[in-house]
């Protein structure tokens, strides 16, 4: 059996304080990811899901449990690992393209001035900055700073994408244009991505994969439900798939009814999930209803 790509084992935070009950934020979790899928995360605000992106990214240490990727135990921040925060996260005295250039030269330091360049400037360009990269960020909108940061967290070419909200602080339009381009790259270097996002909508055009958790304190993984839509997938589209708002009422009761920690104090694994092949195969088990017809379908013409 082939080992998954990321494999999250009894993954346990739990904080401490002096003359305090032990506050345990998640327990046990454990989930896996495979080379070049998309898997977003979605529970409450407190639930722990931006504790376990830094635990993957290596920014922090889990009480217990542990993260294995590509074959290794994560320990320490590494260039293998890209991320992009909800703030933009750029150096302010540095122009668009020096900041992507800044994390290239970083991963391949034995690169020459004008490789590092045009690698910076082809990613640049990848999210629709060309002709802004020797603007600096004060003279970048909201939305295009956080082009940047997906540029250069794009360009380092890392094993692991995290995104933790990243579209969070911008405008519904912008938002849409960015998530369109996200969606274009990931098509096209069959990136490997982990993303934290309240926009079940957002979720559900972005992921191969949604992993639903319960409440914290002592949160859990619940349920990982597969979203069983054709990908590349398009806005203004996704819509009109039969099985959408299945899928989409499925993720916004759980957020609504299910989510309580004490439903899942049993479950030691997360449930697997595919809300829409359930619905199309309750559907073709269920006998058609009797139809009824009208008077005038009965009696023969004339009468």
């Amino acid at each position: 059996m082939t080992a998954h790509f990321l494999q999250v084992q009894d993954l346990t935070k739990r904080f401490s304080g002096k003359n305090q009950t032990p506050l345990t934020v998640f327990d046990k979790v454990s989930f896996n990811i495979d080379k070049g899928e998309f898997v977003c995360i979605i529970g409450h605000s407190g639930c722990g899901k931006s504790t376990i992106m830094n635990t993957l990214s290596g920014l922090d240490s889990p009480t217990s449990g542990g993260v294995i990727m590509d074959g290794k135990e994560v320990s320490g921040p590494s260039l293998d690992r890209g991320i992009v925060f909800q703030n933009y996260s750029l150096l302010p005295w540095l122009s668009a393209l020096d900041n992507v250039r800044f994390g290239v030269k970083a991963r391949w330091p034995s690169w020459s001035k004008a490789q590092i360049k045009q690698h910076s400037l082809d990613y640049l360009e990848l999210v629709g900055l060309k002709g802004a990269e020797n603007r600096k960020p004060a003279q970048l909108s909201g939305g295009m700073r956080q082009r940047v940061s997906i540029a250069r967290a794009f360009a380092t070419q890392p094993k692991l994408l995290l995104l933790d909200e990243p579209f969070g602080a911008l405008d519904a339009l912008t938002r849409g244009v960015i998530q369109d381009e996200l969606v274009k790259i990931c098509v096209k270097t069959h990136q490997t991505v982990f993303m934290i996002t309240h926009d079940v909508d957002e979720a559900i055009l972005l992921s191969d994969r949604i992993l639903l958790m319960s409440n914290g304190p002592n949160a859990v993984i619940a349920e990982s439900v597969t979203v069983d839509i054709p990908k590349p997938r398009q806005r203004g589209d996704i819509i009109k798939n039969p099985g959408y708002y299945t899928l989409r009422n499925h993720l916004v009761d759980f957020l609504v009814n299910r989510s309580a920690s004490s439903h899942y104090k049993e479950q030691t694994r997360p449930l697997m999930s595919n809300p829409i092949k359930s619905q199309l195969s309750k559907e073709k088990s269920e006998p058609l209803a009797p139809r009824s017809c009208a008077v005038s379908e009965i009696l023969p013409t004339g009468t």
